[in-house]
């Protein structure tokens, strides 16, 4: 799929990787918490699209990306559906009915913990 978008779009996906990439183990953030410090505030959707596009890479961790409400919204695109979960339940992370508890305390907002490029 990456190989299929335009330039501008490519750079975006990796910066995506990136950020991805240093949330560490425990933790979780946000599609918009992504798109924000990227500077692209309306860019959610793309970070979704990126994270779908990350499953051809290894080394992302892509289970630590959920919605602004810690949902595993994205979890339909794992190979199996509890493969999300299973991920962040092996570093810790409760969840109960596909949604990060406590998310608040285990949410990771790259604007507050990462200096812009």
């Amino acid at each position: 799929m990456i190989e299929n978008l335009n330039a501008k779009n490519k750079d975006f996906f990796e910066h995506v990787f990136q950020v991805v990439k240093l949330i560490p183990s425990g933790r979780a953030t946000s599609y918009g918490a992504i798109a924000n410090y990227l500077g692209s505030s309306r860019g959610a959707r793309m970070v979704g699209w990126a994270m779908n596009a990350s499953h051809q890479f290894p080394g992302i961790p892509a289970h630590r990306v959920v919605n602004r409400n810690g949902l595993l919204s994205g979890k339909m695109h794992f190979p199996s559906p509890d493969s999300m979960q299973t991920a962040l339940e092996a570093e810790g992370v409760i969840i109960l009915n596909d949604q990060i508890q406590d998310f608040e305390k285990i949410f990771w907002d790259p604007s507050q913990e990462l200096k812009l490029p």
